[in-house]
């Protein structure tokens, strides 16, 4: 996936908001969006796929420890469509990482790496970004 955008020394703390706004391509398949210390110790690996490594409809969160990905956990739910805009909002609070979607549906990943601030973010993939905000 080409890379969007990369933020490194967010220096983003517990109970802090990234609120992220885009356009998903028209023939998307995928973007991710990765919350973490570094691009190899991730908290959040949030990747919505459209069509991509067998899956449709679903979204894959993972975390990434010392560069190997952990146990990745499946959402069914799936609010994006190609070619519209699309809107999450990131919080973490030291126990989980909530993602609110397009304002009304929300998952939860476990924060196992145990992060107390997030230093590193980018959004990657089939998504332009129109505004991101540190909240």
């Amino acid at each position: 996936m080409a890379c969007i955008m990369v933020m490194v020394n967010v220096n983003h703390h517990l109970g802090d908001r990234i609120e992220l706004k885009g356009k998903v391509a028209p023939d998307a398949e995928r973007f991710a969006v990765s919350l973490g210390q570094t691009s190899l110790d991730l908290a959040l690996y949030f990747n919505p796929r459209f069509e991509s490594e067998g899956d449709a409809g679903i979204i894959v969160c993972n975390l990434m420890k010392g560069g190997v990905w952990e146990e990745e956990q499946r959402e069914p739910c799936f609010p994006f469509q190609k070619g519209q805009d699309a809107k999450m909002s990131f919080c973490f609070d030291g126990q989980q990482l909530r993602v609110t979607m397009q304002e009304d549906q929300e998952l939860t990943f476990p924060n196992r790496l145990g992060l107390e601030t997030i230093s590193f973010f980018s959004v990657e993939g089939d998504i332009k970004v129109t505004s991101f905000e540190f909240k």
